[in-house]
């Protein structure tokens, strides 16, 4: 029964165990085999659904990607002012890489980039556009949007990352102060560009 169990459930199962998987060992620590392992089903059952590694890190980052979103749209919509809410979405991205290890480094992953990932793809795309539109509200301009975008993102991820290197446990500081600094930092950028007053403009690049 329990082998009728995982077979019929299989995919799902596999995409849930590599998401506790990569948020315990990071992706370099991710493997099919040990994916497997923990679905309690043999090494080469993973392949009835998945042909191999990149295929199953897609489906993980799909599932990611539309998690992210979603954790993100709820930290906006609980703020009344657009600086606020695109601050609280840069927050949402900084904590959910602390929790999962899982952020635009795999959506973006260069082995994920082939065209028979498009799920994948669209669900990157729908939290990107998300995140513009964000960045659209402070900055009608396109292209100082796309830049700001890219600056909240970079400090998001920082932040995440020098909680996770261990720079920030070093120095005692808990998740939830690693995400308040987070947002702190992605309110004070939002208020420079609302005001107009970042001081390197796209065009000077």
């Amino acid at each position: 029964m329990a082998a009728q169990y995982h077979h019929r459930n299989l995919r799902a199962e596999l995409v849930r165990v590599s998401l506790d998987l990569i948020a315990e060992n990071g992706v370099a620590g991710f493997s099919v085999a040990e994916a497997a392992r923990r679905a309690k089903v043999s090494a080469a059952a993973p392949y009835r659904h998945f042909p191999d590694r990149a295929a199953l890190l897609a489906a993980v980052g799909t599932v990611a990607a539309r998690q992210l979103r979603e954790l993100a749209e709820e930290a906006a919509a609980a703020e009344t002012d657009d600086g606020a809410a695109l601050a609280a979405v840069a927050a949402a991205h900084t904590e959910f890489l602390i929790d999962t290890r899982i952020g635009l480094h795999v959506f973006f992953a260069a082995e994920l980039a082939d065209a028979q990932y498009g799920e994948l793809h669209e669900a990157r795309r729908e939290l990107i556009d998300a995140s513009l539109l964000r960045c659209l509200a402070i900055s009608p301009d396109p292209a100082t949007a796309l830049e700001l975008m890219e600056q909240l993102h970079t400090q998001a991820y920082g932040y995440g990352d020098f909680y996770l290197n261990g720079v920030y446990q070093w120095l005692g500081y808990p998740t939830e102060q690693v995400v308040a600094k987070s947002r702190r930092a992605a309110r004070i950028v939002v208020e420079a560009y609302r005001a107009g007053s970042p001081e390197i403009s796209p065009a000077k690049w």
